[in-house]
């Protein structure tokens, strides 16, 4: 069951990635846009800045759940590596439950944050006049599934190392090795080796 719901979690947050990136990249194509018009045509698109922040706020909190799932967060393991497996696993799991502790915190006040611009119908103070609840509901729903989805990949770990699946509960939740780094950049080169062969 929790399988299921792990792999319901993963396809969710890879979801939540691209929406997130689809929202960045659109918000620097209208970036360009805006530059080129102010070059040239001595035009601007009104609120485009405000827009950009949206995205990127909104893009990142989307993108949080998949970088997790994918061990994809910056870790510092000089000393980690050198540990024994049982304290490295302790670690991880000490690790990973603050880290969903303090999104969990940033989520709560992300809520009220939230209620507050509902309550007083608060509105951006620029030519767009957007009203803050929208960017704010949607950035607040980021946070969330990152937490649900942290709670979701805390639960598998732990029934990984119960059932004593040490190499499963190490790619699931402890630091990337060197040697997956490696086998990843080189699946990376035979896959974009295959895309040019049959584009060519």
């Amino acid at each position: 069951m929790i399988n299921v719901v792990f792999n319901g979690a993963r396809r969710a947050a890879h979801w939540g990635l691209w929406f997130g990136g689809v929202l960045i990249l659109l918000s620097a194509i209208l970036i360009g846009i805006d530059v080129v018009m102010r070059k040239f045509f001595s035009m601007s698109v009104g609120g485009a800045d405000e827009i950009a922040g949206y995205a990127l706020a909104l893009g990142t909190a989307w993108s949080l759940g998949a970088t997790l799932i994918d061990r994809a967060h910056i870790r510092i393991d000089s000393l980690y590596v050198v540990l024994p497996r049982g304290i490295r696993f302790f670690l991880d799991i000490l690790g990973l439950i603050l880290f969903i502790a303090f999104f969990a915190v940033v989520a709560w006040h992300g809520w009220n944050v939230v209620v507050q611009s509902w309550d007083s119908s608060s509105r951006s103070q620029s030519a767009l006049q957007t009203p803050m609840v929208i960017p704010q509901l949607i950035w607040f729903a980021g946070l969330a599934s990152f937490v649900v989805t942290g709670i979701v990949l805390l639960v598998h770990a732990m029934i990984l190392v119960l059932r004593g699946e040490h190499a499963a509960f190490a790619k699931t939740i402890s630091t990337r090795s060197a040697e997956e780094e490696v086998a990843d950049e080189i699946r990376d080169v035979l896959e974009r080796k295959e895309l040019e062969g049959v584009t060519s």
